[in-house]
């Protein structure tokens, strides 16, 4: 999902939203997790399980989609792969360490690998601040030298389809889908191996959102990055993942292969979130 970020095959003439689009890791063989969340609980109050002994993984350059009803538990699950959340029980392991307990020099390398995709980019970004400059402070965050930020950001627009120029300009002054590629941009600024995407494609119109999917696509077959990916929207997930886990209520009730989950699903609720997709005319069928 890189440049070029509409057609790839360059047709002017052709839709962006039906083209096909390539599965940039269905050849890579099953490694060891990068991510791992091994039977995480999580209560916020007595009476409020939010996660109930959740098992999760995400292995290196792969996709692991993550479906499920509103407060079902998955904004839960990705504060606490972030490292955002102690879990209450459970393990979390990014690359061997646990997120949450990380610290200093070292706890900032380790974090530097686990980036953050959110759902409404515009509302993370200062608005006070121009687009280059809140990618700039991610880079400094992570030690980049000030006299080699300026082309690093360019560089960065570059590499998510945006007109470096754009740098110059106000979240205000920029459009959804440009907005969204800058998050990305932020979040690849500290080089990382994994992405949390929280419903990153949510809130934009379907041929936007077809060319961030692109751009994500693209930078995982040109990086091997991977992805925990995070969304209600079941066509999105059955292009993009390699895996998928279906959440109800805190629970895992059903994890698989995604075309195997997809034509053959065992659990009701997975079936019925199918069901009600294909009915909507968001999922395709085969």
């Amino acid at each position: 999902m890189t440049e070029p970020i509409t057609d790839p095959t360059s047709d002017p003439t052709s839709d962006p939203t039906t083209a096909p689009r390539p599965t940039a890791s269905a050849a890579r063989t099953d490694a060891e997790p990068l991510l791992a969340l091994e039977e995480v609980g999580k209560r916020y109050r007595p009476g409020v399980l939010a996660l109930d002994r959740v098992t999760l993984r995400v292995p290196p350059g792969r996709t692991t989609g993550l479906v499920g009803e509103s407060g079902s538990g998955k904004s839960t699950l990705a504060r606490l792969a972030l490292g955002l959340l102690a879990p209450d029980g459970g393990t979390v392991r990014f690359d061997g360490h646990d997120p949450y307990r990380l610290r200093g020099r070292s706890g900032r390398a380790v974090r530097a690998g686990l980036q953050f995709v959110p759902q409404h980019p515009g509302r993370s970004l200062n608005p006070a601040l121009r687009a280059g400059t809140a990618v700039a402070l991610a880079l400094a965050a992570h030690g980049t030298p000030r006299r080699e930020r300026r082309d690093a950001v360019a560089a960065l627009f570059c590499q998510v389809g945006l007109d470096p120029a754009l740098a110059r300009r106000y979240p205000r002054e920029l459009s959804g889908g440009q907005l969204q590629r800058i998050a990305v941009a932020r979040a690849l600024a500290t080089r990382p191996r994994l992405l949390v995407c929280d419903e990153p494609t949510s809130a934009l119109d379907r041929r936007t959102q077809t060319q961030v999917l692109d751009l994500l696509v693209g930078l995982q077959a040109e990086s091997g990055l991977g992805f925990l990916f995070i969304s209600h929207d079941l066509a999105v997930v059955r292009e993009l993942a390699d895996r998928v886990t279906v959440l109800r209520q805190g629970r895992v009730v059903e994890e698989g292969a995604t075309g195997e989950l997809w034509d053959a699903p065992r659990h009701p609720y997975t079936r019925a979130l199918l069901a009600a997709a294909h009915n909507a005319g968001t999922t395709p069928t085969t």
